[in-house]
Parts: structure tokens; sequence; C-alpha cells
């Protein structure tokens, strides 16, 4: 191994937690070389997260990663609100993945991606979980995906008499509705936009 290993990475925020500018100190780091046939040398470190004790790992060429900041690829990569959704929802999805780390915050976008997705579509009265309800009886959802939608808290409160002796989300709760705020754009829209956009490609291909 180089004696010049990198010994932090340097990323906005964590891709566990999202954190702002998360501090990643290496907790191991090798060298590998392709064959012949693909050639090329590269630096694999992985990065523990010193806020929520998670692993970061990263590859790149050694020369890149001798410069910490230019890290060419990570696993697990920073999660991004794909260009598919409706903007307003796929900005505050962005927000919610970049306040795991304030649970009480990213539950609250959560569930205003939610609100803007179901808005989007039409669904415009009531509460997130009774609009989800309407759209399952409408065909749009499918009963698991609305059995998950009330199994999750969205917004700063949800009808449950769990949360009043636990107002707070913990940690785990947020992960959940980020997680099906960004499954349920995927849903409605990210999956119906690629198949429209294969539909298209094969008809001009014929």
């Amino acid at each position: 191994m180089p004696e010049n290993g990198v010994q932090q990475l340097y990323l906005a925020r964590c891709p566990h937690c999202g954190i702002a500018k998360p501090n990643l100190n290496v907790a191991w780091q090798a060298v590998t070389k392709g064959s012949d046939e693909t050639g090329g040398e590269f630096h694999w470190a992985s990065f523990v997260c010193s806020t929520c004790g998670s692993v970061t790992t990263a590859r790149g060429a050694w020369r890149h990663m001798i410069d910490p900041h230019s890290p060419i690829q990570t696993y697990p990569t920073q999660r991004e609100a794909h260009e598919d959704l409706p903007p307003q929802a796929r900005r505050y999805l962005d927000q919610a993945f970049q306040t795991l780390a304030a649970p009480d915050a990213a539950a609250m976008v959560a569930g205003s991606a939610v609100d803007a997705m179901l808005k989007h579509l039409g669904y415009e009265s009531g509460s997130v979980y009774a609009r989800i309800d309407q759209a399952k009886s409408d065909g749009l959802l499918t009963s698991g995906m609305a059995e998950w939608a009330h199994s999750v808290r969205l917004g700063a409160n949800r009808p449950r008499h769990a949360d009043k002796d636990a107002p707070h989300v913990s940690p785990a709760e947020a992960r959940q509705s980020v997680d099906f705020a960004e499954a349920l754009g995927n849903f409605l829209f990210v999956l119906t936009a690629r198949v429209n956009r294969g539909i298209e490609e094969a008809t001009l291909e014929g």
C-alpha cells in the first residue's frame, strides 16, 4: 500500500445519515490492479462517519485518490431525488435525504414530498393518509403501498395514539418515512416515465 494513503473522504453529506460536511475517517484501504486487458490501478478505501458510524467506500484511480476531494465513485452514492419526479416533490425529497440526521425534520419533508406528489395527480383534499386511501380506491396505488403509508410517519403529526407519548420521530422511523416517499415517487412517476420512454424508443426503432 502506498505510504501516502488517503486519511479522510470529503463529501458534502454522509450518504447514510445526510449530515452536512461529515467527518469521514479512513478505516481500511488497499490498491488493486486490473488484468492486462482492463489495465488500470485502483485505490479502494472505506471511511466511517463519526456521526452515524456507517461506512462509505470510495474507489478511484490512485492519482485521483491522492486528492481526497476527487473520488471517482462512492458506495453508496449520495441519494438524490429522481429527475422524473414533479419539481416540487423532487425538491422536498432531496431535503428529506439531506435531513436524515434530524429525524423530525426528515419525516416532515418526506410528508411534504408525498403531499406534493398526490396534489400533482389531483388529490388535494383531506389528510395525506386520506388521500392515499382515495388513490388506492381509484386503483392508482396498490393495497400494499397504502398499508405501507399508514405504517410510517409522514409530516409533523400522524393519527395514532402512540404519538401522544412519543411525539418525536426516531432515526429508524425517519428512514422508513423517507424510503416510503422515495418508493412512492418511483412507483407513481419514475417507472411510468421509464415505460413511456421505452415505448417511444421501440416505436421509433420499429
